[in-house]
């Protein structure tokens, strides 16, 4: 947006902090190839619209803002003469994008001195050569080392989840193999006992009934209730004692066995019904193999269904199948990066979901998301680990208004006041030195910011610290998210120049 011209005086020009150091010639200059501008209260440009302007201010206010979200959220408010703001970076050229990075607005009659960027960039280049070559340098370099170091970030983050993950997977897998040596060893002593049997004088109908009875307590076994520790020792000393008033020698040990499948002494008087006195020990340790057989048998499937499961939640968060902007289910994605952080979560800190499993699904970049959820529980455990290691992270969602908000709370020692507005600011770091590398809020604040439109915010008080992130539920205009596949920006910061 235009303002009204103004006349342009070199005395004025020259008593600003920016061009209190040039030449009389300088000055004239400046006038001969800028301009003052008058401008009513209102916009004087928008975020993202191309920057042709380098704008000084001569008097007024001004009032500097970003957009988050949907949202124009106001960084600067001032009324100091010689703040500037506008196409800061002509002098780069086009290797950058230009365009303005925020929105400025005036709230009373305020006048700028204005220069245009081209002229801009060519009085920076000749009068300032050295200067240039040096904010260049600082500027690609700064570029650079983010980018690097967010690699290294992501690369240790990889490395994390991958020993957590070979951990994780290394428990089921070692059980599933003892398991199955078990196994083995179980069916070659059932092999030795029916040829013992075999051996003996059963008659074949005996020999029909001792075979229904481990048809129907395998079915036991499949079914066997979850009993409190009180209630199976009772029933293991109940049955401790039947075997052992029925000859059967090392009763102790069978006892513990049967109680595991759920069986009780009234099995095994239907067991004693059914057979004769004198085969009653070899039946028994023939059912008792058959209850080991089925026992071992589901800890198989049981440990096999962990690693699956935990193949999963690696496929579920790296995404790596899937469209990258996709229609996804946010507590699929939250699943996925707890279990495959639980061996760096620990023990010791207690996980609380508090789900609102009505929030529809949301367009979203998932594997992103998945990275935005990995840096704000990481932070979580390191905040927890600074109040003694033990603590609670709770997981929450709930929609509020048209957004589904994401809380990550946790009862670490909190974020003090002094810092709160720079936790995202690159490379900005409490941990230390080779903990952290300051990048983690700051990669987060661009993709739920810049790359969803929503917003990422903190609240915080000693014992309880939440990061909240808030996301749209409808996709943005332009953005069309992949089918759903179960269906078949930069932060603020106080350092901006004005």
């Amino acid at each position: 947006m235009s303002g009204r011209p103004l006349p342009c005086s070199a005395q004025e020009i020259g008593s600003l902090f920016l061009f209190e150091k040039l030449s009389a010639e300088q000055l004239g200059r400046l006038c001969g190839e800028g301009r003052v501008e008058g401008f009513e209260p209102g916009p004087v440009y928008a975020e993202g619209d191309p920057a042709t302007c380098f704008y000084v201010m001569l008097e007024g206010t001004v009032v500097l803002s970003r957009r988050v979200g949907g949202d124009d959220v106001e960084v600067t408010r001032t009324s100091q003469r010689g703040v500037y703001a506008g196409a800061m970076q002509a002098y780069i050229g086009d290797r950058v994008r230009q365009v303005y990075n925020n929105s400025m607005r005036v709230t009373e009659p305020t006048r700028f001195f204005v220069l245009p960027a081209d002229t801009f960039a060519s009085i920076m280049r000749e009068w300032f050569p050295m200067a240039v070559h040096l904010l260049e340098g600082l500027f690609f370099g700064s570029k650079s080392t983010q980018a690097a170091i967010g690699q290294r970030e992501r690369l240790l983050a990889l490395g994390s989840l991958s020993a957590g993950l070979t951990h994780e997977l290394n428990n089921p897998a070692a059980a599933a193999v003892r398991a199955t040596a078990s196994l083995r060893e179980r069916v070659a002593k059932m092999r030795h006992k029916l040829a013992v049997i075999a051996g003996s004088p059963f008659s074949p109908d005996q020999l029909a009934g001792l075979i229904d009875i481990q048809e129907r307590t395998a079915e036991r076994v499949a079914k066997a209730p979850a009993l409190t520790p009180l209630e199976a020792a009772d029933r293991e000393d109940a049955l401790t004692d039947w075997l052992e008033d029925h000859g059967i020698q090392q009763g102790w040990q069978l006892a513990p066995t049967f109680v595991q499948a759920g069986l009780d002494v009234d099995w095994l008087e239907q067991v004693a019904a059914a057979v004769d006195a004198e085969i009653l020990p070899g039946a028994v340790g023939w059912l008792n193999y058959t209850v080991e057989t089925e026992l071992l048998m589901d800890e198989i499937a049981d440990s096999t269904t962990r690693v699956s499961h935990l193949v999963n939640a690696a496929k579920q968060y790296s995404q790596l199948d899937r469209a990258p902007y996709q229609v996804a289910d946010v507590h699929e994605l939250l699943d996925s990066t707890l279990l495959m952080l639980s061996g760096k979560i620990g023990s010791r800190i207690g996980v609380v979901k508090d789900y609102d499993r009505a929030l529809p699904r949301i367009p979203c970049y998932p594997a992103e998301l998945n990275q935005v959820w990995t840096n704000l529980i990481d932070n979580a455990v390191s905040a927890i680990g600074e109040a003694g290691g033990e603590g609670t992270l709770r997981v929450r969602t709930a929609r509020q208004d048209e957004h589904l908000l994401v809380e990550f709370g946790d009862t670490g020692p909190g974020v003090p006041d002094r810092i709160r507005d720079r936790i995202f600011d690159p490379f900005f770091t409490t941990k230390p030195v080779g903990h952290g590398t300051g990048l983690g809020l700051d990669i987060s604040w661009r993709i739920v910011v810049n790359k969803h439109h929503g917003t990422l915010r903190v609240e915080s008080v000693p014992g309880d610290t939440r990061f909240q992130v808030l996301l749209p539920l409808t996709a943005a205009e332009g953005d069309v998210p992949a089918p759903d596949p179960s269906a078949d920006g930069v932060p603020p910061t106080s350092q901006e120049p004005v």
